[in-house]
């Protein structure tokens, strides 16, 4: 069965920082696709980073710089590192696993950031 699950969010001081994790299981870890997505509330859930089976990442242009995605296959683990934190980083940040082998996707269960001024 596939699970993904979340954790590392909280609550914050603007310029602080925050490493969010994904630990995934039903997959072959090391052969999927991971991705970081964020939902303001109020707002529509944004794409926030993608860290390809390859190692590949990206990032929304306004993001790049002080958020930083990485992986541990080791661990079945995606990670989030976010630095230098502002208010507007608020949001529920849901990571996504996509597996290109059987075509199958899965989101988790979302973990709560909140910056404050």
């Amino acid at each position: 069965q596939v699970q993904l699950v979340e954790s590392g969010g909280g609550q914050v001081q603007a310029g602080e920082s925050l490493r969010l994790s994904c630990v995934v299981s039903g997959f072959i870890f090391s052969q999927i696709h991971m991705t970081w997505y964020r939902q303001p509330p109020g707002k529509q859930r944004d794409w926030v980073s993608t860290i390809w089976a390859s190692g590949l990442t990206q990032y929304t242009d306004s993001l790049k710089g002080r958020f930083i995605v990485s992986r541990d296959n080791a661990k079945s683990t995606a990670y989030l590192q976010m630095n230098n934190l502002e208010p507007e980083d608020t949001a529920v940040y849901y990571c996504r696993a996509f597996s290109p082998q059987t075509g199958n996707t899965h989101w988790g269960q979302g973990t709560q950031v909140t910056v404050s001024s």
